[in-house]
């Protein structure tokens, strides 16, 4: 049962159960960009990014990844484990775009020989700078082993993803992880959707993401239905 308000994000909000160990996030229609700058609402966004994470964390799992999805409990309403957030963003990158392109002399488009890995402080205070192990640990959000694993886990997850959304006729360019602990124990936490993912059409190439908010690209609410049909196509049914 869902009880109060525990936190509100960007695109989701979270509240606390009756058991302590279980959360409700609620997907939102809710957008923003550049830091919440720009904002707006799209139909049906929360749904398609709730069922499409429902999705993706019921095939990790299956693949032995663990993560803080228990089920669902509407559409748009996800039950998960109660975790504590590691404050780093995880971003498995296999192909040049976005901040990458800019902060550094690679086009856009490049392909990667091997994955690259990027990790940022999850910071909005600080704008989410890089970091690397030493600094983490100085920080005091992470040890070396839970960093090892993350990084372990990030690129099986990437070699998971790629393979089924290549499937489903989409490139991942790359896409945003984040990793919390149950128990002393790392598990996938927040979502893997359109909103986290840049998904790029195989055939055409067009962005299939929250890139089409990002730069009025086109209509988003249509987008993430097409990448939704794709990968969820019993909700259509």
């Amino acid at each position: 049962m869902k009880k109060e308000e525990l936190y509100s994000g960007k695109a989701k909000t979270i509240y606390k159960t009756e058991d302590p160990e279980k959360l409700i996030s609620v997907f939102r229609d809710s957008l923003t960009a550049f830091d919440g700058k720009k904002k707006s609402e799209a139909a049906k966004k929360g749904y398609y990014n709730a069922q499409i994470s429902r999705k993706i964390f019921e095939m990790l799992e299956e693949e032995g990844i663990p993560t803080h999805y228990i089920g669902m409990e509407s559409g748009n309403e996800m039950l998960v484990r109660a975790v504590e957030i590691i404050l780093i963003e995880v971003i498995p990158r296999n192909i040049a775009a976005g901040s990458i392109t800019r902060k550094y002399p690679i086009e856009e488009g490049t392909v990667f020989k091997k994955p690259v890995l990027v990790m940022d402080y999850k910071s909005d205070e600080h704008g989410d700078p890089m970091l690397n192990e030493d600094i983490a640990v100085a920080l005091g959000i992470a040890t070396y082993e839970e960093i090892a694993q993350i990084r372990e886990m990030a690129l099986k997850i990437n070699e998971i993803l790629k393979t089924y959304l290549d499937e489903k006729g989409f490139l991942l360019p790359d896409f945003k992880l984040e990793f919390g602990r149950v128990d002393g124990k790392i598990v996938v936490a927040d979502e893997i959707s359109c909103d986290t993912c840049r998904l790029w059409d195989k055939s055409t190439g067009q962005s299939m993401d929250k890139d089409i908010f990002r730069f009025d690209k086109g209509d988003l609410s249509k987008a993430y239905e097409e990448v939704a049909k794709r990968i969820v196509p019993e909700i259509f049914e």
